[in-house]
């Protein structure tokens, strides 16, 4: 992916940003739903694990029961720390025991996606940047 910038009167392709493998990285799909909520996985798991402790249950209830919006998607994330497929499968089971919760609390979740670490916000090759990838989505539909 390639994209268009303009910066202080200069404008031009910017320099792709790519993923350790290769593949590009792409920008955001602006038709997408916006991102209405976002847990940082460093906060709401154990390291390597997809289970949800109490107090992380109780705070993602409570976002699903004051949100005004009551269709979502919720989307998967990892830093680029493990194999391609370890993190495509942590990654779903953790986008899965947060949608568990949604249900619980009558949300309609439409679709729940894992990405791996194939759409990282930041460098991975950063603490900070790794730690920004770790992380579940929650996209309002409507």
């Amino acid at each position: 992916c390639e994209h268009w910038v303009m910066d202080d009167g200069f404008e031009g392709y910017m320099s792709p940003v790519l993923m350790h493998d290769g593949r590009p990285v792409c920008g955001r799909d602006p038709n997408a739903p916006p991102t209405c909520g976002l847990l940082s996985t460093d906060t709401f798991f154990a390291t390597d694990k997809a289970i949800i402790p109490p107090a992380g249950v109780e705070h993602i209830r409570a976002f699903f029961k004051s949100n005004k919006r009551r269709v979502f998607l919720i989307d998967g994330h990892t830093d680029a720390r493990a194999s391609d497929a370890y993190n495509m499968d942590l990654s779903q089971r953790r986008a899965n025991a947060v949608a568990a919760i949604a249900a619980e609390t009558g949300a309609n979740v439409q679709q729940v996606r894992a990405f791996g670490e194939r759409k990282p916000r930041a460098t991975n090759a950063t603490r900070d940047g790794m730690a920004m990838n770790r992380r579940v989505e929650i996209l309002c539909v409507r």
